[in-house]
């Protein structure tokens, strides 16, 4: 699949978002970055009030205790839910025509999850891998080679 002239490419994961756009044409990919937003990586001390909880039993000795959330998790969870919304903004104000996405399979998840109806229209691909940290060229080599419609 050829990425357009001008078109939008997102990658991401749970705590980074780069946006590239194609200054190239179809036949000659050349991503240029036009934002990136970067997130924290809280402390799990930072994150965590206090120890788990635990149950009564009614029965026998001990109290076991209650799984913890995954605080991490929830906390990429949420940045990629800011990453649909921000998109989803984009696409409704005509800023973006054809998109390309790139995230890991979780972010990806979370990501279709909260995509508007227009935003949904605008993807031309989506690619299910973590490239946040590889270089541009890179990106530019998967697109060529790998790309495919989304399902």
């Amino acid at each position: 699949m050829d990425i357009p002239h001008n078109a939008l490419v997102i990658v991401a994961d749970g705590r980074k978002l780069l946006l590239l756009r194609n200054k190239g044409d179809t036949s000659q990919i050349d991503l240029r970055t036009e934002d990136w937003e970067d997130q924290p990586d809280p402390k799990n001390r930072e994150i965590h009030s206090d120890a788990p909880g635990t149950q009564q039993q009614s029965y026998g000795y001990g109290r076991p205790a209650l799984d913890e959330p995954d605080y991490h998790q929830q906390n990429e969870d949420r940045f990629a839910a800011h990453i649909a919304d921000r998109l989803n903004h984009m696409a409704l104000a005509g800023k973006v025509q054809d998109l390309a996405v790139i995230a890991p399979a979780r972010t990806m998840g979370v990501l279709r999850q909260h995509w508007h109806k227009e935003a949904q229209k605008r993807i031309i691909c989506e690619i299910t891998k973590e490239m946040i940290d590889r270089p541009t060229p890179d990106i530019e080599a998967l697109l060529i080679g790998a790309a495919h419609p989304p399902s």
